[in-house]
């Protein structure tokens, strides 16, 4: 029988009484990083083995971040009633399913077949997120809650960065030629094997969550929440979900083409090479989350979101010239001015919301549709124009978060 403790209802937990839970609520972070690092791998991957265009195979993240925004409120609305561990063992079990359902697709070699694996898995990860975000917000104190997050994304970063590293060693293998030159062969053996070893991952802490004693939190319902305004009304709030989208957006539109970028701007990097830089600029994201952190002692969350967002901009502008090398070092570069964009930006939002801080997190679950959009348009722009000129969707995105940072995200009293 479960503590008793667990089960009270709370606005904000405060202190140190529930490292469990922490532990392993941070641990889901480190998970759908997992598999978000793995997505931008897979995408190179299936143009390799499946014959798809740039433009197709960003429907991996279109059915990916589409399940977000599909899930995000049912999501919001189980957790209302059955509470969030209900809902994370939910996420965890559509996440399980999901993964598995890439032995079949890789038996049949089959795109739809893995978009169908993805969109489950993803619908999974969409609970997962709706819960564990504003989790964290609320295990401490509130003028804390933009750090707080940004530390528990941290090891979202950490699972982002063993992602590519896994998918290139694991997706691609080497044959000889002829010639006696090597070539890179992308088989499914490599993807069936990692997904399957992930559902097994996932299964287990599974059941750890089964039996651990976790704090329901939901929101006391003071006088003061009880008047706060509707969620339309609180300008930061709504400033704060287009915000989201444009940042995923970018975010997931650099990841999806990082792999043929590197390629064409790099002489003699092959696809697998190609991941292993993916994993440095995932290795930067997770650097820059933990020293941001620390930074966010002495730095206003807004202020550095201002500075990261502006340094974006100016790389893209690199990225877009299209130099040699150099401009797939901005690109890795980018990755850790973005470290902190996500987690800043959506705690900036939730601020202040009270009773509706879960139907709020929600939406703003909904809001990573904008990776759905982002690589089909990018990818489309690349097969019609250049993958150079792909880049300034994602410099107009930094320009928005720059904007958020400066005024967007100011809550205005009525």
């Amino acid at each position: 029988m479960e503590n008793t403790q667990a089960d009270q209802t709370l606005g904000r937990v405060e202190g140190g009484s529930y490292k469990l839970a922490i532990i392993l609520i941070t641990s889901l972070f480190f998970m759908w990083g997992l598999s978000y690092g793995l997505l931008d791998v897979l995408n190179k991957h299936f143009q390799d083995a499946l014959n798809v265009s740039k433009a197709q195979s960003g429907l991996l993240q279109a059915a990916y971040f589409g399940a977000y925004f599909i899930v995000a409120v049912p999501a919001a609305m189980f957790m209302e009633r059955f509470g969030y561990k209900p809902g994370i063992l939910l996420g965890l079990s559509l996440f399980a399913v999901g993964a598995l359902l890439f032995i079949p697709a890789s038996g049949a070699a089959s795109f739809a077949m893995f978009l169908f694996a993805l969109f489950v898995l993803a619908s999974g990860l969409g609970c997962l997120e709706t819960a564990a975000n504003p989790y964290a917000t609320v295990l401490g104190s509130e003028e804390g809650a933009a750090r707080r997050l940004n530390l528990a994304q941290s090891f979202n970063g950490l699972g982002s960065f063993v992602g590519p590293l896994i998918g290139g060693t694991f997706f691609f293998s080497s044959t000889a030629t002829e010639t006696g030159a090597i070539a890179e062969v992308a088989g499914f053996d490599g993807v069936r094997i990692t997904y399957v070893l992930i559902a097994l991952v996932v299964i287990v802490l599974a059941i750890l969550i089964a039996r651990a004693p976790l704090p329901d939190i939901r929101e006391a319902g003071t006088k003061e929440q009880a008047q706060s305004l509707p969620l339309s009304k609180q300008r930061h709030y709504v400033n704060g979900v287009v915000t989201l989208f444009f940042y995923v957006a970018a975010q997931v539109g650099l990841g999806a083409f990082f792999i043929n970028y590197a390629i064409d701007h790099w002489g003699n990097m092959t696809a697998s090479k190609a991941s292993y830089w993916l994993s440095v600029a995932m290795l930067c994201y997770m650097i820059g989350r933990f020293v941001s952190t620390a930074i966010m002692k002495f730095v206003a969350p807004r202020v550095l979101l201002a500075w990261y967002a502006l340094a974006n901009i100016v790389l893209m502008g690199v990225v877009i010239a299209g130099v040699p090398v150099w401009s797939v070092i901005a690109l890795v570069l980018a990755f850790l001015f973005m470290s902190i964009m996500f987690p800043t930006i959506f705690a900036l939002s939730l601020e202040r919301l009270g009773s509706r801080t879960k139907r709020g997190s929600s939406y703003l679950i909904m809001s990573l549709v904008g990776g759905a959009v982002a690589p089909f348009v990018m990818g489309v722009i690349a097969d019609n124009s250049s993958i150079e000129q792909a880049f300034w969707l994602p410099l107009g995105c930094f320009a928005i978060v720059l904007w958020f940072a400066k005024r967007g995200s100011r809550i205005v009293q009525p």
